[in-house]
């Protein structure tokens, strides 16, 4: 007998497109289900003032905790590091690219952007890269989904826009990527490129279902750096970028705190078994907060 399952998310065009990707995901695993997405309004998509900490969760988290929805994809970059009461992660599916690029104008020189280039961006953290690499660019704050984004460039408002790659190749727009920053240098969002599928924590039947998509190196990694920013209280306002890598049964985190001009920083890496995801996040954002006073670039 099939079950209808009801998905939340947001209404965005890769909000819908990442649920997609989960729903089909879910549907090879469990012919019989069916599926009904529920998009939703979230308080981050009604304000978008410039310096403001956007939430693109809460009402979505609420509609699973509710009994709105039977389940919830999410960007797991855009999930508070601190649990919301009543749901729980039950999978993080395989990730996809990790690394941000470059959408720029047509003959804009990006290798390096010249002095005075104008490029977007809302996020503090990706401002103090940009600055912390290239001092003599201009970064304006932007907002709106990927497409409006782009739609700046397009339209002469900046020269690039700086976004994410699986974003891009999820939307079908990896076409538009004129640079890829390497993430070695440009280290991510915790959790960036990697998407989250939140449920009920009494539903155990809806569990079992999302459990068969979750994706063990990507839920080491995503886990380790969630803990890092939880262990500095860290939201959308810190200038913090994260980055899991697992090889076999070693987890490698590397974590870097910038200051928001990006003239100083302080970069640690910690290492260790897989199993222990949790303890290598903890331990690599104590490190940044012993030595956020006084950073030393480059500082391991």
């Amino acid at each position: 007998m099939s079950r209808l399952l009801r998905v939340g998310t947001r209404k965005s065009p890769l909000a819908l497109a990442q649920t997609q990707l989960v729903v089909a995901a879910l549907r090879r695993r469990d012919r019989a289900a069916e599926f009904e997405v529920v998009p939703l309004t979230t308080a981050g998509d009604r304000n978008r003032t410039v310096g403001g900490s956007p939430d693109f969760t809460d009402r979505i988290s609420a509609a699973v905790e509710a009994g709105e929805v039977d389940l919830a994809v999410h960007s797991a970059k855009d999930l508070p590091v601190r649990p919301e009461r009543g749901v729980r992660i039950a999978a993080f599916p395989r990730r996809a690219a990790v690394a941000d690029v470059l959408v720029a104008r047509p003959g804009l020189a990006l290798r390096p952007p010249v002095s005075g280039t104008r490029i977007g961006s809302s996020s503090v953290r990706r401002r103090a890269q940009l600055l912390r690499e290239w001092p003599g660019v201009v970064v304006q704050d932007v907002r709106g989904n990927v497409g409006t984004r782009i739609g700046l460039v397009d339209s002469g408002s900046v020269d690039a826009v700086v976004l994410a790659a699986a974003g891009l190749a999820r939307l079908g727009l990896a076409g538009r990527i004129d640079r890829t920053l390497p993430p070695t240098r440009f280290l991510p969002a915790p959790g960036q490129g990697a998407l989250a599928v939140e449920v009920r924590y009494a539903d155990r039947a809806t569990d079992r279902v999302v459990r068969t998509i979750d994706h063990g190196p990507t839920r080491a990694a995503v886990t380790a750096e969630r803990t890092c920013a939880a262990a500095l209280g860290a939201d959308c306002d810190l200038p913090l970028a994260a980055l899991a890598r697992v090889r076999g049964e070693t987890l490698t985190l590397d974590a870097e705190l910038f200051d928001r001009n990006g003239r100083r920083s302080v970069r640690v890496r910690r290492e260790g078994p897989v199993v222990n995801a949790g303890s290598i996040g903890r331990l690599a954002g104590a490190a940044l907060e012993r030595t956020s006073e006084s950073p030393t670039p480059g500082d391991r």
